[in-house]
């Protein structure tokens, strides 16, 4: 089982990561929330992992933080029905303290909101999760502190290339593309251009 990767940023977008380590290129799914801390390319990273094999494909997912690819481990193990899209979705849309803290208090309608969560999937979240977050709790009661990442977003215009990558990153949450084409665009309206494209996506989300 790959636990941790450690190399050289290659390439990223909102939702993955290509890492040059021993001399092979691994392509890693990650949340916006980790996307958000990644170095500029070409600079050394480190993510916690974990692999998931299916019977015709293999992923490999990344995370800032160890106890973040904990909590997506249980999620995928624990929650029926929900696997990997949608717990990268979820992370995705808050945070790991507002997660914990949303289970915690039973709030259905906050982790509703994520795309391809209904209100019954939060609800079933709520139940098989909320009696295994003991090893959690310290970590939501303390605020995420993110890394000030060394990319600068445009200052000027939004490129058409990042309003692209922003709308086929809703898209891949579950979007439609029309959906995401009219959240991105309200987005930088509220926003502005001096915005990084994982920001904008946040924004989108809400």
């Amino acid at each position: 089982m790959i636990v941790l990767i450690e190399g050289k940023l290659i390439k990223a977008t909102p939702l993955s990561a290509i890492i040059s380590a021993g001399g092979i290129g691994y392509s890693v799914s990650i949340p916006i929330t980790t996307a958000e801390k990644l170095p500029t390319n070409g600079e050394s990273v480190r993510l916690h992992t974990r692999a998931v094999y299916r019977e015709d494909s293999q992923a490999l997912y990344g995370f800032w933080e160890e106890t973040e690819r904990d909590f997506f481990t249980l999620v995928i193990e624990k929650v029926s029905g929900v696997g990997p899209k949608v717990a990268i979705s979820l992370m995705s849309k808050l945070p790991l303290s507002s997660l914990i803290s949303a289970i915690s208090a039973e709030d259905a309608n906050l982790l509703a909101k994520t795309p391809g969560i209904g209100k019954k999937t939060a609800e079933r979240i709520i139940i098989e999760l909320k009696d295994k977050l003991a090893e959690f709790n310290a970590f939501a009661k303390s605020p995420d502190i993110s890394p000030t990442r060394t990319s600068k977003p445009d200052s000027s215009t939004y490129s058409h290339s990042k309003r692209e990558d922003a709308v086929l990153a809703l898209q891949t949450l579950g979007y439609k593309r029309t959906e995401a084409e009219k959240a991105i665009s309200k987005a930088i309206e509220i926003e502005g251009a001096n915005v990084s494209t994982e920001a904008l996506i946040k924004a989108a989300l809400g």
